[in-house]
């Protein structure tokens, strides 16, 4: 009974050290400062990889590790990805959409307020 319960503590013990490495990790690569960021995710054609790219982000907003909005980037996208960029910012908080044309106005906003 003896070994198995040295078995048992020992696998909590690196599972704990993992997640101790973890946020460690995290808070170090987290950018430093109260600057919020803008995440640029570029949408093409029908919008097909949209959503897991704007969950990801979110994932890592969520945790900590990202501060700061989401902009859908239309680089092209179709009448169906629009629909699909659509439907993300209204759903996700802090997620928003412009055309590339209309990027530079964009980030004068955000710097201005």
């Amino acid at each position: 009974m003896r070994p198995i319960l040295e078995v048992i503590l020992a696998l909590l013990s690196v599972a704990g050290l993992m997640s101790l490495s973890w946020l460690l990790m995290g808070h170090i690569l987290t950018p430093a400062g109260s600057e919020r960021t803008v995440s640029l995710v570029p949408g093409t054609g029908d919008g097909e990889t949209l959503e897991q790219s704007i969950r990801g982000l979110l994932w890592l907003r969520g945790g900590g590790l990202l501060s700061g909005d989401v902009l859908i980037v239309d680089c092209g996208l179709t009448p169906a990805g629009r629909a699909i960029a659509a439907a993300l910012c209204l759903r996700e908080p802090g997620v928003e959409c412009c055309p590339a044309s209309e990027l530079s106005v964009y980030i004068k906003q955000k710097a201005k307020g």
